[in-house]
């Protein structure tokens, strides 16, 4: 398990500088807008949000965009180099981030109200124990918004560099519900490569 974590974050760490244009030039970044503008009553901005497995910030980035700066962002993600570049993009922003360079699951953080989580799930030994560490991250009633792979043809083509899952929709939310989720919506990318690779979730944590 070392060797395959030391593996990938080193992969991550040498994609780093080209992360953030490629998620944009995918349209990964507007996908994550649509997904997180989806009708709902809109967040206090005394939320503590965290963007586990968050790369370069796209998804916080989103989230700021939306919703404004939040009350504390937090990035987990275990590349120091991917952090650096969120840090970057959130500060064009007016926005800090506190940054933690960890895997999920090795680290103890304030809880979230917020949990934001795009293609990490997948990267994972146990999905169910990887779901489970997340609910541990937020708070009871806290939400989580699940961007995760489905099956696809693009996917497997993906697979042949970064060896991850894919889940049919089914299969998520009965691990959510597992891991201590009460489902809230799913959400289908309209356009694009997300819409061929990506599910958009929408959980709460259970009491």
């Amino acid at each position: 398990m070392a060797n395959s974590t030391a593996n990938i974050t080193s992969r991550y760490e040498t994609a780093a500088p080209r992360w953030r244009d490629k998620m944009r030039a995918l349209g990964y970044y507007e996908g994550y807008l649509g997904f997180l503008s989806a009708p709902r009553s809109r967040p206090s901005p005394e939320v503590h949000v965290i963007d586990i497995g968050a790369g370069t910030g796209s998804f916080a980035e989103a989230w700021v965009a939306i919703y404004g700066s939040p009350r504390k962002l937090t990035l987990l993600d275990p590349s120091a180099a991917m952090l650096e570049r969120g840090q970057s993009a959130l500060r064009a922003r007016e926005v800090e981030p506190h940054l933690v360079p960890a895997m999920l699951g090795d680290t103890t953080l304030e809880p979230a109200d917020v949990a934001l989580a795009a293609h990490v799930i997948e990267h994972c030994d146990d999905p169910l124990v990887a779901l489970t560490q997340v609910r541990d991250l937020l708070c009871p009633g806290g939400r989580l918004h699940l961007v995760v792979s489905k099956p696809h043809w693009c996917n497997a083509i993906i697979w042949l560099q970064w060896r991850h899952r894919t889940f049919s929709e089914n299969e998520i939310t009965a691990l959510l519900q597992t891991a201590g989720f009460n489902l809230e919506r799913t959400y289908s990318f309209p356009s694009g490569p997300p819409s061929r690779t990506s599910l958009g979730i929408v959980a709460i944590r259970k009491n």
